[in-house]
């Protein structure tokens, strides 16, 4: 049944008022959020130190707080817009990018870094996502990527490269990142692999020399 023309009118008026009212929700819930750009970082930095801190208490509900924090952040800097990680300049990538570690030290919970760490008897450069990297608002612990320092040797797989997203193990208190990565890397190994590395394909080496 077509509608009247007063009825396609109240429409739209509903949708208005919905549109508005949704405007209001994400304006009282980003109130005490900074819109300028340079209080933003600062404010990212205290909620990475935040989260940080909550992470090495196992308070999980604290740090998935400050994440979804940490996203309302970028949405209001990106004009309450959706998007957030569209591209290297969306307002999350920014942010990340910002305050990632410096290359070679360990992170924070929480912070963008590539870093070194030996575990399981390899020796491999990581790739740290930050809190806006995949999955980071529905798991406690972050996602990683590894890659081997030296393709001739035995590694987590034939690529040289191993991902690890939405992985967990037993919560223990003060676990670093770096901690996190060397236990989620050597029950990978133990369990997955049977303790037996493998070695990295020709094709592979040639990509990496």
């Amino acid at each position: 049944m077509s509608k009247h023309p007063e009825q396609l009118g109240f429409d739209a008026l509903l949708e208005t008022a919905a549109q508005d009212n949704t405007a209001r929700v994400f304006e009282q819930e980003t109130s005490h959020l900074p819109s300028d750009w340079t209080e933003a970082i600062a404010f990212h930095r205290r909620q990475i130190e935040r989260h940080n801190d909550a992470m090495l208490a196992n308070d999980f509900d604290a740090a998935m707080a400050i994440r979804n924090d940490a996203y309302l952040l970028a949405r209001k800097l990106n004009g309450g817009a959706p998007g957030i990680l569209a591209g290297e300049d969306a307002p999350g990538c920014v942010l990340a990018r910002k305050v990632a570690a410096k290359d070679g030290y360990v992170p924070l919970w929480g912070q963008d870094g590539v870093f070194a760490v030996r575990a399981a008897g390899m020796a491999f450069n990581v790739e740290m996502n930050g809190m806006f990297g995949i999955g980071a608002t529905a798991m406690p612990y972050l996602g990683f990527s590894v890659r081997a320092v030296d393709c001739t040797k035995p590694f987590l797989s034939e690529t040289g490269y191993r991902s690890f997203l939405g992985v967990s193990v037993e919560p223990v208190l003060d676990m670093t990142v770096a901690g996190f990565v060397c236990r989620v890397v050597e029950l990978h190994v133990a369990n997955e692999l049977k303790g037996k590395l493998l070695s990295v394909a020709v094709e592979y080496r040639e990509q990496r020399s």
